[in-house]
């Protein structure tokens, strides 16, 4: 099993690697080549490291529910459920299905660690990643990845019905669920495994979301079609019932879950249409929802209090996912015409004007919206990259400076400005910010490729050839690594520290490699 799941993850990065086009490239191509952003905490190659906690809520509860996930780590460890995870990401980037944007993903982040952190695991390894799809729906995969859809993120009214939906799909993860479902494939065969994730990534880039996904893995290996369903409700039942504690245990509204699952409920047979009858085990039923709302009753009221991120997210949600030929600004402008002067609007007022190359209003309301707000980050960000296209760049290095005072290490921040240095020129400071961040915390494939594209333009090809194969390890292209390495190692005026980091992190690839190599044969 070990073996075969190593020779899918080759196969899955090959397939990847294939269809971004990765190839050996000359050094003005590879670094200065387009690229898409991938999901925060997916920078290093599997299994991948602990990301630190931006909460200090309570210790994780105790459900006082049966150890469901025990069995499921005898026969799939935690390490090979990530290269799964990991490897279905990487088809999904490759896609160009996730939305990539950095402030998107650390909200998520910061919301799902907020409710992993409740679990026994504790929050440090999960992974949650915004899909662009306008499907109202949300799905969990292997080793802590959980995947929430743009539109789901457009369909929450509040915070809490938002997290509900992650809690869920967090407790899909803790409780071990899709690894017991994987379980059973140890005694199939190659061709019905390979069938299996095939199905769970046909769900995941389809639309048909979790319940394709979970539904595939136990169709694939031939199970009764009672015997999926009976198992479906069982696990669904018991993510409603741990998810529900996350959330009330991190501060979230409990009875945000049965309020999303009953809007949610009107659109299932719409969104599932597509699926076989026999993959819908476990909708969105009325007794469902009254099993949730008692649930929530049993834990003190906690009425929603939505932070302004929410309000800003969902605004640059909407207009980050707009089609390229929908006037988004129209939508904005329409609502404050009516009388809607709300943060959340005004935000994505100027967000739409700076898409819409009328970056001096956009401007003048982001001012406006800072000096009532002067705690969010992302006005700073939206007014800094609305000064530089409008031409003020003095201005928008300012507005970068104090948020880098304000907002230390803070990750969208960080590559905002160093973006912005880059336009302006300063090539060295970019590299100098960006080395420091990631020397502390963990890059995302863009950010390693932004960073070798900083390096690059500074004149140092030590650290661009360097950071170029950090990005193909990334990526799960060893090989490619390994030749951008040597590549590094051949520069010229390379220091000690420098030659010895290129060294060591050749090693590693090549130590990769070789274990490649072996489980293949």
């Amino acid at each position: 099993m070990r073996a075969f799941v190593w020779l899918l993850l080759a196969a899955f990065v090959n397939a990847t690697v294939a269809m971004a086009g990765a190839s050996p490239l000359s050094p003005p191509v590879v670094l200065t080549a387009a690229h898409k952003r991938a999901p925060r905490g997916a920078g290093t190659p599997p299994p991948l490291p602990p990301i630190p906690l931006t909460t200090d809520l309570p210790s994780a509860i105790d459900s006082q529910l049966p150890d469901l996930g025990s069995e499921a780590y005898v026969a799939l460890p935690e390490n090979e459920q990530v290269q799964i995870g990991y490897a279905m990401m990487l088809q999904m980037r490759a896609q160009n299905q996730l939305l990539g944007d950095p402030e998107v993903e650390e909200y998520l982040n910061w919301i799902g660690k907020r409710l992993a952190s409740q679990s026994a695991q504790g929050g440090a390894h999960f992974n949650y990643l915004c899909v662009n799809t306008p499907v109202v729906n949300s799905f969990a995969a292997p080793g802590n990845f959980v995947f929430i859809n743009s539109g789901l993120m457009l369909f929450t009214k509040t915070e809490s019905e938002l997290a509900a939906v992650m809690a869920h799909e967090t407790a899909h993860e803790t409780q071990n669920h899709l690894a017991r479902k994987l379980i059973n494939a140890q005694h199939a065969n190659v061709e019905s495994l390979a069938a299996m994730l095939a199905t769970i990534l046909l769900g995941a880039v389809g639309g048909g979301g979790g319940q394709a996904i979970e539904g595939g893995i136990v169709a694939s290996q031939g199970l009764a079609a009672q015997e999926q369903i009976d198992y479906s409700r069982s696990v669904e039942e018991e993510a409603d019932r741990v998810g529900i504690e996350y959330l009330a245990a991190a501060g979230f509204d409990p009875e945000a879950m049965a309020d999303i699952f009953g809007r949610m409920m009107d659109l299932e047979g719409v969104q599932d249409a597509w699926v076989p009858a026999v993959l819908q085990g476990h909708p969105i039923t009325r007794d469902r929802i009254a099993e949730a709302q008692a649930r929530a009753a049993q834990y003190p009221h906690a009425p929603d209090t939505s932070s302004p991120d929410y309000y800003l997210i969902k605004a640059r949600v909407r207009v980050l996912t707009a089609p390229a030929d929908e006037d988004v600004q129209r939508h904005f402008a329409e609502k404050i015409a009516h009388g809607d002067h709300s943060l959340g609007t005004m935000y994505g007022d100027a967000l739409a004007l700076t898409r819409n190359h009328q970056a001096t209003r956009a401007v003048k309301i982001l001012m406006n919206l800072r000096r009532r707000h002067p705690d969010l980050h992302l006005l700073y960000i939206a007014l800094g990259q609305a000064q530089a296209q409008a031409g003020e760049m003095p201005q928008a290095l300012a507005t970068f400076k104090q948020a880098m005072r304000l907002f230390p290490l803070n990750v969208p921040v960080t590559v905002r400005y160093a973006e912005t240095l880059m336009a302006d020129g300063r090539n060295a400071q970019a590299h100098a910010l960006l080395f420091h961040l990631f020397n502390i915390v963990d890059p995302t494939p863009g950010e390693i490729q932004l960073t070798a594209r900083a390096a690059s333009a500074a004149g140092d090809l030590g650290d661009a050839y360097y950071y170029m194969g950090y990005y193909q390890l990334s990526l799960g292209n060893v090989p490619l690594a390994v030749k951008q390495y040597q590549i590094a190692l051949g520069m010229p005026r390379l220091n000690s520290v420098q030659r010895a980091r290129i060294t060591a992190a050749l090693q590693q690839a090549m130590g990769y490699l070789a274990r490649m190599r072996r489980h293949k044969s």
